[in-house]
């Protein structure tokens, strides 16, 4: 239950604190003085959409605050606070849920609007985003406006009051998240089935690829092991000749080569050692040196008489670079590329083959899971919509009682089901089942029901509203029902049943109805008068509630637009007394 609303610089509210109260409570006032402005303030702290335009001419920011009180905590034992995907059926839970406490049952909304544009949300001390207000919210108040009535020229619509009515919203819910998963399984194969023309050209140039790239029987590096060899091979004079060059240095002829030279000079040294023993540390080194030279001498000669030309062999080194040139050109970035690349292409292309392959057992499983889920399907949405059948009739019997007492008790109201489009073998069933739901009327005697969105006029969708909204209330957690021009249309009689039945409806529920006919506002708890003025040159809008002669005089206005002749204030005291 809403128990106070805080304006401050909010469109023509410059500063506003409103009381609110149990029970049936109307807003009046002159037409133009405001009263959309208190319901607009109020549809924006609940998370409706903002604009810097709300604020108020001078000033920088606009803020609405709301104090509501919850109810009695009620937790439904399979709710699990700790799990994220629970579903709350009310405030308590949903605060639960989001980790957020209150005092006494009562919680403290709060929302800013800056020139900026942007918005800053409150639930409690907590910041929430927008959607998270606007979903707590829809557990506190259910705002109904002129365009709702709109919503009953919808046929999509009434499957909705329908399905509330029958306790079935979750039901459907489940349904749908079904349903979305049978048809995404069905585009699924449907794209399986488009593409199998191209995976089988796929699969024939990723299986030649394999096989040409397996039989070259690659190693890793081998293009760079065939580059050395085949320069070695090529050069074959070349490399003999200086080899053969090198190893006259070291043996040379007449005692001229290295080996000799340093074996003299290690002569030399050994015996110059016993002169001086300083020379012991160079002796040793050059005979270390001695035998160095000497193991590379004999290497090198050794290379020299087992350096053979094989002509075959360089042609068979050509051949596989040029294989694997072309294997590059064709499977790696570049010819330059290492052959790495090509190797990595072979493993990609045998997984790409393996998933290709897995092509027609995918299609298999996934028909059979269509098959399973085509039969869930069918079989809940015969239970839904034996549910639907079921309470349909009730549904209109529910609405024709609540009608009789809205000055409409000769109408006739009808809920009607038909299944969708069906064939000899295929039933067709939608997001919400295998319905077709539409509500018809007869307002008048002796006319055959029609459908409503064709032949209602504006009073009496307002009362067909009326009632909708009165029959799902009972099951309805939310604390607080907000009418705005829930009149239109309508007047003398028809208005005072609405009054009567409004003060009804608060019974047990805080009720709030903007409204300009005095019929419906006599019967009210209380009242809140809507006012305009100019105040210091600038417009201001102000609301306060009214009592005693206050509202005597508002409500005279209301039935004759005078608020001082004697006669309109005498017939409001006596409405005032007969009503309220």
């Amino acid at each position: 239950m809403l128990e106070e609303l805080s304006i401050k610089d909010f469109a023509l509210i410059d500063n506003a604190c409103i009381e609110f109260k149990k029970g049936f409570t109307v807003l009046s006032g002159e037409t133009g003085a405001g009263k959309s402005l208190l319901i607009g303030a109020l549809t924006f702290l609940l998370g409706g959409k903002s604009d810097a335009r709300q604020i108020r001419p001078g000033s920088k920011e606009a803020s609405v605050f709301g104090s509501f009180y919850l109810g009695e905590r009620k937790i439904n034992p399979k709710f699990n606070a700790d799990d994220e995907n629970s579903e709350p059926s009310n405030a308590h839970e949903w605060l639960d849920l989001h980790g957020i406490s209150c005092e006494e049952d009562r919680i403290l909304l709060r929302r800013l609007l800056r020139e900026n544009g942007t918005t800053k949300n409150w639930i409690g001390d907590t910041v929430v985003s927008r959607t998270e207000l606007s979903e707590f919210c829809s557990f506190l108040v259910d705002i109904h406006g002129q365009h709702e009535h709109q919503n009953l020229m919808k046929v999509s619509e009434h499957r909705k009051y329908l399905d509330a009515y029958a306790g079935i919203v979750e039901d459907v819910r489940d349904f749908t998240k079904i349903f979305t998963e049978l048809s995404d399984k069905k585009r699924e194969l449907d794209e399986l089935v488009a593409d199998s023309k191209d995976r089988s050209q796929r699969a024939e140039l990723l299986e030649f690829a394999i096989n040409e790239i397996s039989e070259a029987k690659l190693k890793n590096d081998e293009d760079k092991e065939l580059e050395e060899e085949e320069t070695k091979l090529s050069s074959f004079e070349k490399l003999y000749s200086e080899i053969q060059s090198l190893n006259m240095c070291f043996g040379g002829s007449e005692g001229e080569g290295i080996v000799a030279l340093l074996k003299k000079a290690r002569g030399f040294a050994s015996r110059s050692v016993s002169f001086d023993k300083n020379l012991d540390n160079l002796s040793q080194r050059l005979e270390g040196t001695f035998y160095e030279i000497s193991d590379i001498a004999e290497e090198f000669s050794s290379y020299e008489r087992n350096l053979v030309f094989d002509p075959a062999r360089l042609e068979q080194v050509q051949q596989r670079q040029t294989l694997i040139y072309n294997l590059k050109k064709k499977y790696a970035s570049s010819v330059n590329a290492p052959l790495s690349e090509v190797l990595e292409y072979l493993e990609n292309a045998k997984q790409q083959l393996s998933e290709l392959g897995g092509s027609e057992e995918n299609q298999e499983k996934l028909k059979k899971e269509i098959a399973v889920l085509e039969k869930k399907v069918y079989d809940e949405a015969k239970r839904i919509s034996l549910l639907r059948k079921s309470a349909a009739d009730k549904m209109a019997a529910s609405v024709m009682g609540v009608l009789a007492n809205l000055g409409m008790a000769n109408t006739r109201f009808q809920v009607r089901l038909t299944d969708k489009e069906e064939t000899e073998t295929l039933q067709r069933i939608g997001p919400y089942g295998m319905d077709n739901i539409e509500f018809l009327i007869s307002a008048n005697p002796g006319q055959p029901l029609q459908p409503l969105a064709k032949i209602a006029s504006g009073g009496e969708l307002s009362r067909v509203m009326l009632s909708l909204k009165t029959i799902l209330a009972d099951s309805d957690a939310v604390g607080t029902m907000i009418f705005d021009e829930i009149d239109t249309g309508i007047g003398g009689e028809v208005a005072v049943s609405i009054g009567s039945h409004l003060k009804k409806l608060a019974d047990g529920r805080q009720v709030l109805c903007i409204t300009h006919l005095a019929s419906i506002a006599v019967y009210a708890d209380n009242q809140i008068k809507i006012s305009k003025g100019i105040f210091d040159g600038v417009t201001k809008t102000s609301a306060v509630e009214i009592e005693g002669d206050e509202r005597v005089s508002e409500i005279a206005r209301m039935l004759s637009g005078d608020a001082d002749s004697a006669e309109s204030l005498g017939h409001a005291k006596a409405m005032l007394e007969k009503y309220c």
